[in-house]
């Protein structure tokens, strides 16, 4: 698994007094789990505590995910006041996610969107995606175009429209295009440190007390490959 975050080494996208936006490694879980293993939450909450010299239990509200694979952006809330309208935010699509993927095939169209019936499988915890509606599935909608073209490989930019579980990882796949690394959805062979090629690139929403648009952009792993796309 990819060299997890600590408290010294998290980078930090943005901060004010109501949120704190990190740019997160592949192999970082955002929240606790069965794993046992120290989550981002607690590595920020122990920076927080440090860098502001705090007595006591440090508040830090998790607000949305990323699965454990993925790198790239993700906020958390600093204050009572900002979680539950940070919360609300998310789960009303009221924020713009936009990720890069490397694909090993050409998609099919340059640009296009991708509309299927997911539905989850908790035993594998894995989706699939239906090009029709079956028995309890979620219609997953994105959108998705051709930015660069590298040796082997395909750098799509991906502008989410809803939040399905796995829904890039299980849609790309749907359409020939599985993601480096990702054993799971199609590709045929796993990244040495368990990371996938896909990154949660930029975000943009209002912020949810100075009502200010706020975007964020994070620049993606130190590798050769993705530091060919930038």
């Amino acid at each position: 698994m990819a060299q997890q975050s600590n408290s010294e080494n998290l980078q930090v996208l943005y901060e004010d007094n109501h949120l704190i936006a990190i740019n997160k490694r592949p192999g970082d879980i955002v929240q606790g789990d069965k794993t046992g293993d120290v989550p981002l939450s607690e590595w920020v909450k122990r920076y927080l505590k440090k860098k502001y010299n705090k007595p006591g239990n440090v508040f830090l509200g998790v607000t949305h995910r990323l699965d454990r694979p993925t790198s790239g952006i993700v906020v958390f809330a600093k204050t009572s006041k900002a979680l539950p309208r940070l919360n609300k935010l998310f789960a009303e699509k009221q924020a713009r996610k936009t990720y890069w993927a490397l694909v090993k095939n050409a998609p099919p169209q340059q640009e296009d969107t991708l509309a299927h019936w997911m539905k989850r499988n908790t035993k594998q915890n894995k989706s699939y995606a239906h090009p029709k509606e079956v028995i309890d599935s979620k219609k997953a909608i994105l959108d998705y175009r051709l930015i660069q073209k590298l040796d082997t490989f395909y750098l799509l930019e991906i502008d989410l429209k809803t939040g399905r579980h796995h829904q890039i990882r299980a849609q790309l796949s749907a359409i020939g295009c599985p993601i480096k690394g990702d054993l799971k959805y199609g590709f045929d062979r796993s990244n040495k440190n368990g990371s996938i090629h896909l990154h949660a690139r930029r975000l943009s929403f209002i912020h949810p007390v100075k009502k200010e648009t706020l975007t964020l952009t994070a620049p993606p792993p130190q590798d050769p490959l993705w530091n060919a796309c930038c």
